[in-house]
């Protein structure tokens, strides 16, 4: 059997009753949750899920009834742009499981929570039926205040008719390959240079490949530059920082603490550990761990 991986985003960073409920809804499913990130500010959790195909398709589910019921985005606010409760649904295959099958995962799913939570989906990534909502920021446009006026201009989504659910939105359900999603603090308030270094780093405004950066001001006053990195083997988070050093630099400004959200692939940090330990070139590391 193929196994997969469930990375869901809920709108939801500052109720740890609410993160409970949801992590113990998928484990009753039989899935399996190996990691928990949430963020105040951001005002989101991140789980990363793994099990087989049916496994996470319950697993979805459960998690789509935990947001409905106990996450109402007519009184949210956080830093990070959102549609729904359950705002990103994305659908990853491991090791030799196809994409095709993370593709039918995503649209199953998508249908299923239409039917049985009447919250609507916009299909995005690997799964996206639309060429423009391949990419997760088109699919997700506009936020949830905005959904509204998408099915006005009849950008409606692709499963679901009704322009969304009034408390819970819409969700952005993809499948895709392994991501990393990085953040990086500045040693600087100046919100403007943040915009600048992460247009000028991702891969849309012809920065790194794979590259996709937003800027937002932390409570504390600092910017945070929040990366994902869509293609780790093309641009490594170690060429990624230095890449971030020189922008900030360039600004008179350096950079300060990173936290990482989520797992990473360990071959992923290959690159890191050779430069920390002044590897020869010629040295590899042993990539042979399975990737998360």
């Amino acid at each position: 059997m193929h196994l997969f991986e469930l990375v869901p985003n809920l709108s939801e960073g500052r109720n740890d009753e609410t993160i409970r409920l949801a992590v113990e809804a998928v484990e009753a499913t039989g899935a399996r949750v190996l990691d928990r990130s949430s963020d105040a500010a951001h005002h989101r959790s991140v789980l990363t899920i793994v099990g087989e195909a049916e496994c996470l398709l319950r697993a979805a589910l459960a998690l789509a009834r935990v947001a409905r019921e106990r996450i109402d985005l007519r009184s949210h606010h956080g830093l990070h742009p959102r549609i729904g409760a359950l705002d990103v649904l994305p659908f990853i295959p491991l090791g030799d499981a196809p994409m095709a099958e993370a593709v039918d995962l995503a649209r199953s799913a998508a249908r299923e929570i239409w039917r049985r939570e009447g919250i609507p989906s916009f299909l995005y990534g690997e799964a996206a039926l639309i060429p423009e909502r391949r990419l997760l920021a088109n699919a997700r446009r506009d936020g949830f205040e905005g959904l509204a006026a998408r099915f006005a201009r009849n950008d409606r989504p692709d499963f679901g008719d009704i322009p969304a659910h009034e408390s819970a939105g819409a969700i952005a359900v993809g499948a895709r390959e392994i991501l990393v999603a990085w953040n990086i603090e500045l040693e600087s308030e100046d919100i403007a240079a943040g915009r600048a270094i992460a247009a000028e780093l991702r891969e849309r405004g012809g920065g790194l490949p794979g590259i996709r950066a937003l800027a937002f001001r932390l409570d504390d006053g600092r910017v945070q530059l929040s990366f994902n990195i869509t293609q780790y083997r093309a641009t490594s988070p170690m060429q990624l920082r230095r890449s971030a050093e020189a922008a900030a630099a360039k600004r008179g400004i350096t950079l300060g603490r990173s936290e990482l959200i989520g797992l990473i692939p360990r071959d992923a940090l290959d690159d890191a550990v050779a430069d920390y330990l002044a590897l020869d070139e010629s040295v590899s590391t042993d990539s042979s761990t399975p990737r998360s």
